[in-house]
Formats: C-alpha cells, structure tokens, sequence
C-alpha cells in the first residue's frame, strides 16, 4: 500500500546586503564581541533596509527555491509564510508573495508561531498535500525582526537578524517505509503559560502599536533544552529510528550554547549539526530553512539524506520534522 509523502523538490534562501557586526553594535550600546559570542555564539546578523519588506525578503527566497526545484511558478497550488513580522496586520504576507509570483489560484496564508513558525508550517503544508486537494506547496520562513527590536536593550537587540528562505514541497506517492524521501513525520506543541517569558509588548488589539520583543533570557535557555527532547523522541518512535540514524540535525538557530546542549542531550553527533547562528543571528522562522539551504549549497546534505529539523519559540511553540532529502 501506499502513501502520500511531501517531497522536497529544492530549497533557496535570501539575506538582506547589510551586515551588522558585533563591533558595530558595540559602539551603541553597552556590549561587546567578546561578550555576544560567549554567550551567544554570534558574530553578526544581516539587518533589511528601509523599505525593505517581510514580502520582499520571501519572494527572492521563494524564487531561488523555486529555480532550485526546476518548478515553474504556475505549478504552486499552496503558500504556508511563517512570519511574526508580517508587512501589514492583514492581509497576510503569503498572498503579497503570492502575486509576486504571478500566481492567481490557490490557497496562500501565513502562519505565527515564532521561531517554531517553519517546523509548523512544514507540518501544515504535509497535512494539506496529504488530503489530495494540493499538490505543490511553496514552504517559507520569513522575518524582518530588526522592526521590532528596542535597539537600547543589549540584552535582545545583539541576537535576531532578518532573513528568509523557503522549500518547495510535491505530493507523491511512495512505498510509505522510512526510505520514502519526503516528510517522514512533525510533532508539534505548545504551553501558553509561559508566553511572559518571551513577547512583543504590543498589538492591534492591545495597544494599538507594534511593540517591542521582551526576554527572559536565562528562562528562555533553560526551557529550550529541556523542552526540545520530547518532540525529537516522539519523531523516533513514530518512525523507528535514532539519533545515529540521522544524517543531518538542523535546530532552529537561537543560540550556539542551546544547539550544543540540546544535540548533546539527544545524543546527536556534534559533527551531524549545522549551525550558521555566528553568521544569521536568530532569524526567528527564517532560521532552519537558512540553514539547510546553506548546508545543501555547500554539499553536506544530498539526496537520501535522513535530516532533523527542530525549533522553540515564543508562547511558547516548539516542534519537529523528521524529513527525508
């Protein structure tokens, strides 16, 4: 019997041309290089221009995912845009994204779960390729977070960047054995009660403003590593398979300490990890699909490839996706 599987046909990313260094935010607020890579593992994060938008930041991802794929734009039925940081309050990102790409049928929506936000949007776009009623879904991680950093705040302003990247998925029809390329299984979950500890202090509803992004960083940390094992043990069991199974474990890139010690706590090979947080900064939902992107331009991930994607964010969210090249 077989199975509908969300294959990735090919992958792209796109980072805004301005890159700011540690030194340079150094020279603004009381930090340092040494200070922000100790803790943080970061040495700069690229920072969109004014004007530059969310959308913008998409759809070049979007298209290089797509020249990648060897997909034509009109082939794209489904648009998931995970995004905190949306152009407008509405309508969503993913339709001004849409009519970039010149598509007029469809289904295009964003999605918010912070820095989970690619890992949920993987698990929604599968689900709704699996109904049959889609068959390619353009998958994209987009963020312009410096818009809503206090740049007085050393505390959070030294960690985000802005960035974007996207995957295209294909409905097929495979065996339904662990071999299948394609999305083998997600897991996602959330607990609102610790929603204080990482927010925006702000909202059409609430105050009527954007707001800034608030942190408890030592509870942020905490949490991050012990909350990631269970969707990651819950992905094995579904599937049979291990940490030694994996060829790739591309978590979501917060922070470099937090990558060491969850990979460490699952008994994932520090060499099977990619991290580009020195280079990205924390991208929020634009981080892993930046990442694998970089790891499959570079070579580390081919085809067949067995790859764990993993993320927390605010709320907090947190989430897996076992996937297959």
């Amino acid at each position: 019997m077989t199975v509908i599987r969300s294959v990735v046909l090919g992958c792209g990313s796109h980072l805004p041309e301005r890159t700011l260094t540690n030194s340079e935010l150094a020279a603004s607020v009381d930090t340092s290089d040494e200070w922000i890579i100790q803790r943080t593992g970061i040495k700069e994060r690229h920072i969109a221009a004014p004007g530059e938008m969310t959308s913008d930041l998409a759809l070049k991802a979007a298209h290089k995912a797509l020249d990648n794929a060897k997909i034509d734009a009109q082939q794209i039925d489904l648009i998931v845009l995970a995004t905190s940081t949306p152009d407008q309050t509405f309508p969503a990102t993913a339709v001004t994204v849409q009519a970039g790409l010149g598509i007029h049928h469809g289904a295009a929506f964003d999605l918010q779960a912070v820095c989970s936000g690619f890992v949920y949007a993987i698990a929604m776009a599968d689900g709704m390729l699996r109904t049959g009623n889609f068959k390619r879904a353009l998958v994209i991680g987009a963020e312009t977070f410096s818009r809503i950093l206090d740049w007085s705040d050393r505390t959070t302003c030294v960690l985000f960047g802005d960035g974007a990247g996207a995957i295209v998925l294909e409905a097929q029809s495979l065996p339904g054995t662990t071999e299948d390329r394609g999305v083998l299984t997600t897991r996602l979950r959330s607990d609102g009660r610790h929603k204080s500890k990482l927010y925006v202090d702000g909202g059409p509803s609430s105050t009527q403003t954007v707001g800034h992004l608030r942190m408890e960083g030592r509870a942020v940390f905490k949490h991050a590593v012990a909350m990631v094992t269970d969707v990651i043990d819950q992905a094995f069991k579904a599937t049979g398979t291990t940490a030694d199974d994996l060829d790739w474990f591309i978590p979501h890139q917060a922070n470099k300490r937090i990558i060491d010690d969850s990979a460490k706590k699952l008994g994932i090979a520090p060499e099977k990890v990619v991290t580009t947080v020195d280079r990205h900064g924390n991208t929020s939902a634009a981080s892993i699909p930046l990442a694998l992107d970089v790891a499959v331009k570079d070579g580390r991930v081919k085809k067949g490839d067995l790859v764990m994607f993993e993320a927390m964010g605010g709320g907090f969210t947190w989430g897996s996706a076992l996937v297959r090249w």
